[in-house]
């Protein structure tokens, strides 16, 4: 039998021309922001259904434009996608928002995701304080963790214990493979892989490869870092 023969194709998202959103997008965000404030926005995007048709789309990106701190153009929100502190989210343009992803912010904290970067379906991201920077791939079901307990003093419930927030950050071009998880504190730096289902426990070096759990480098995309 012989060996089935791989495709190259050319990409899709991050190669087409990102459009400028109708003006009247903008000025609805405006409208709904200032009659309906922000905690019966939040429950008008969450009542929206899994349809994706023109008008479900329309209204994603609408309350989702009035309940963000900034809202690039040119961004895809799939049914599905769950956003918990709203106003601590910054999203750049051309943006892919997958289905069933899950934005989970902090009253206090801050989340950035740079322009043209793809968000995968069934994501996790625990944006407590996280920077995904440009033309970043986060595929299906990746995880991103912003904090850990301290666990003590020991005789309390774990889950009962301070919160010891990290800062995460993405750097531009990077790709994070399906199921993977990135660690509080880490840093991953630009242009590097991490393979599939890799637990990333330190940092990664600009252009590397890591793979592994937890996660080592296993080579190197650049030829002068060889």
């Amino acid at each position: 039998m012989s060996a089935v023969q791989a495709r190259v194709v050319q990409a899709v998202h991050g190669r087409h021309t990102v459009l400028p959103d109708p003006a009247y997008e903008t000025g609805l965000a405006e409208a709904l922001r200032a009659e309906m404030g922000h905690e019966r926005l939040e429950d008008a995007y969450r009542q929206l259904g899994p349809q994706d048709d023109f008008q479900s789309r329309l209204l994603r990106r609408v309350y989702l434009r009035a309940l963000v701190r900034h809202l690039g153009q040119g961004v895809t929100v799939r049914p599905g996608v769950t956003f918990r502190h709203f106003e601590t989210f910054s999203i750049g343009d051309g943006v892919h928002l997958g289905e069933g992803a899950i934005l989970q912010g902090r009253h206090d904290g801050s989340c950035e995701i740079g322009e043209g970067s793809w968000i995968g379906p069934q994501a996790f991201l625990d944006a407590r304080d996280l920077v995904i920077g440009t033309q970043v791939g986060w595929g299906p079901g990746a995880k991103v963790l912003g904090s850990t307990h301290t666990g003590l003093p020991v005789e309390r419930p774990i889950i009962c214990t301070d919160l010891v927030i990290r800062p995460v950050r993405i750097g531009d071009f990077a790709d994070i493979g399906v199921n993977a998880v990135i660690l509080p504190g880490v840093t991953i730096g630009e242009g590097a892989i991490v393979g599939a289902g890799a637990v990333v426990t330190r940092d990664v070096p600009a252009y590397a490869k890591v793979a592994g759990v937890p996660a080592r480098v296993i080579g190197w995309r650049r030829e002068e870092l060889r």
